[in-house]
């Protein structure tokens, strides 16, 4: 990238980013549905609004119209924003806050097993602040509400800040290997990425193929929509098959939900993810739903848990994650070199320009407070120091594994449920080496743990990619994303204890993380031998898979795909026909049409995520407005 021909990210997009992104935030705490898939709709819907509106000034201020870097601007700063304050961060952190006192009972014996551990100044123990919370029918602005959640929301805010300043660092470093040498696809900015050309051009919005695609969804969205209102309009059966009933004799009953659904976003999205890739996404599917079919046949009841697809999957993304840094040893060495021995750093192809330079320094500096301030938010809360390091290696690798995955394959919708560090590492050495104080905050952890649908470091690094695609200046991007990030907590937060005060609550995911605590601390599970073993064999899977796909030319399953794969109970679960289809459409038009089939043909799947996401969304949010449900696009 020459330097001399940057563009600079403006302040009037930073302005416009962080306005948008308070009720962006807002929203997104009322309801999952936009943060549970990769290319969050409420951004897009935004950024289709402002080319719009961009269109329309430019007839007559030309010279005041925004630029496509301030429009990729804005949108990375409204997906960040969102996804911090989405399903699986804040939608599950916040619950858990004040959930163990408020649902004690004497039956449950929570309050003898780990009240003693839980760190008071992270949750809120005084009934009367959780009653209205609870109940509804009061407000957050009495002075004692806002004075008790002041503590814990704050030192929550930095822990949550800290994580997504290591992130942004780790993906500025990795960036250029992932961006400039490997060249990844980076399949889910494709259209964010098409629709800002030039700041918006007219042309895109006037491809009759578009407007094919953008009927043939929305119509579903508004057919499907219109029944919730009248009943005798008929609900088209997109999303509503399922074939695992039909499989009602052992071992095959072993099989268990698999549905057939048909997701025009999912499918659009799906079609720009290489075709090698689609391909393993739906076989793997089905690999892992053969290995229920093979523990039943075989009978073997010695291993209750077979396949083990958690430790699994677990072991599957560590692989990748440890392959991925492999592979990038020799960027990341010139980066070490030439952060702390710039002299010593020597000329070759991983040698990084001196104008990249500051950016790693400041990945440095990022990475060193972030990890500073969890180690202290950690040890202050009772964390043995080398607990905390091997959680949080144990954190970031699978974090770096589902960047990797998102920025290579781009799946419309992945999720890592039950996976982390603080669900595998008591399997692996028993939870009586943890002890009590550190199990206790494994479960505090879980609201970043859980499933991470909507983790904020691949939005950070698509960023990054879009700002090499237009020429944005990293530096003031950088700056952008953590002022989204800030303001996605404290919108986060804030728009929990509003909703929750006028509506009440009925406690959310709160119950997973103490469920999760109480079974380890009443019980004290020893180590796990059959799901350390399996976790090896995920990680040896993968590793395999990998030799493979560099020894032989005409191996086309993708190691990534396994684990992602394994998710048989949501997200691939949901999602395999979709695909299915996807990689079925673009494997025809290739074959016959080349690649001149496949270009023509991008207008359509970028209208089969447009409708859905319009008229979806749309009554998605009527249906939060009006306290009811009507449909939802997913899920």
């Amino acid at each position: 990238m020459n330097p001399t021909k940057i563009n600079h990210v403006t302040w009037r997009s930073i302005i416009i980013g962080l306005f948008l992104s308070i009720p962006h935030s807002f929203f997104s705490i009322q309801t999952p549905t936009p943060t549970t898939v990769s290319l969050i709709y409420t951004a897009v819907l935004t950024l289709a609004f402002l080319v719009i509106i961009n269109l329309l000034i430019r007839i007559w201020r030309p010279n005041t119209t925004l630029t496509q870097g301030e429009l990729l601007t804005i949108y990375t700063m409204l997906s960040l924003s969102v996804a911090i304050s989405g399903h699986d961060m804040l939608q599950v952190l916040a619950p858990i806050l004040g959930h163990a006192f408020w649902f004690a009972t004497p039956e449950n014996e929570w309050s003898t097993l780990f009240f003693r551990y839980l760190p008071r100044w992270l949750v809120i123990e005084d009934l009367q602040v959780l009653k209205g919370l609870y109940q509804g029918e009061s407000t957050l602005y009495f002075a004692s509400h806002m004075k008790a959640w002041l503590t814990p929301v704050f030192f929550w805010s930095i822990f949550l800040l800290a994580l997504m300043l290591v992130m942004v660092g780790l993906s500025i470093i990795i960036s250029r290997q992932w961006i400039q040498h490997e060249r990844l696809s980076y399949p889910v900015i494709q259209l964010p990425l098409s629709m800002t050309q030039q700041g918006g051009q007219l042309a895109f919005f006037q491809s009759r193929l578009l407007w094919i695609g953008i009927t043939i969804s929305g119509g579903i969205d508004l057919v499907n929509g219109l029944h919730a209102f009248l009943p005798v309009v008929p609900l088209l059966p997109v999303r509503t098959m399922e074939i695992g009933n039909l499989f009602t004799e052992e071992p095959w009953q072993a099989m268990g939900w698999t549905p057939v659904c048909f997701f025009p976003f999912a499918i659009g999205l799906s079609f720009f993810m290489p075709l090698d890739l689609l391909f393993s996404c739906w076989v793997f599917y089905w690999v892992w739903k053969m290995e229920l079919v093979l523990g039943k046949a075989l009978g073997w009841r010695g291993l209750p848990e077979f396949p083990y697809l958690k430790p699994q999957a677990s072991g599957g993304y560590l692989g990748l994650a440890l392959i991925v840094l492999w592979k990038s040893r020799r960027h990341l060495r010139q980066v070490v070199t030439q952060i702390f021995l710039p002299n010593n750093a020597k000329d070759n192809v991983y040698s990084i320009p001196k104008h990249f330079q500051s950016y790693h320094r400041i990945a440095a500096i990022l990475i060193l407070v972030g990890t500073t301030t969890i180690v202290l938010f950690c040890a202050k809360s009772g964390m043995s120091l080398g607990v905390i390091v091997l959680f949080f290696v144990f954190y970031f690798l699978l974090v770096f594994a589902l960047t990797r995955l998102r920025a290579e394959l781009g799946p419309p919708v992945h999720e890592l449920y039950n996976i982390g560090p603080d669900q595998m590492l008591p399997k692996f050495f028993g939870t009586r080496f943890f002890g009590p104080k550190n199990l206790t905050m494994f479960a505090m952890f879980w609201g970043v743990n859980r499933a991470h649908r909507c983790n904020p470091m691949p939005y950070q690094l698509e960023g990054l990619k879009l700002a090499d695609r237009t020429r944005i200046s990293a530096h003031r991007l950088i700056l952008a994303m953590i002022l989204a990030s800030c303001v996605g907590i404290l919108t986060g937060f804030w728009g929990f204890l509003h909703v929750h005060y006028r509506d009440g609550f009925d406690g959310g995911f709160g119950a997973e993380a103490f469920r999760h605590l109480q079974q380890w601390l009443y019980f004290m599970p020893d180590f796990d031998g059959p799901a350390t073993v399996f976790m090896g064999i995920g990680f040896s899977i993968v590793v395999a898979l990998t030799m493979l796909r560099q020894r032989f030319l005409w191996w086309t399953l993708h190691p990534a795909a396994y684990p992602l794969a394994s998710s048989l109970g949501w997200s691939m679960g949901w999602m395999w026909s979709s695909i299915f289809v996807s990689w079925l459409v673009k494997w025809i038009l290739l074959k016959h049409g080349g690649l001149t089939a496949y270009r023509r043909a991008i207008p359509f799947f970028f209208g089969l995520i447009l409708g859905d996401y319009l008229i979806g969304g749309f009554w998605n949010i009527w249906g939060i407005i009006s306290h009811r449900y009507i449909y939802t696009f997913w899920h």
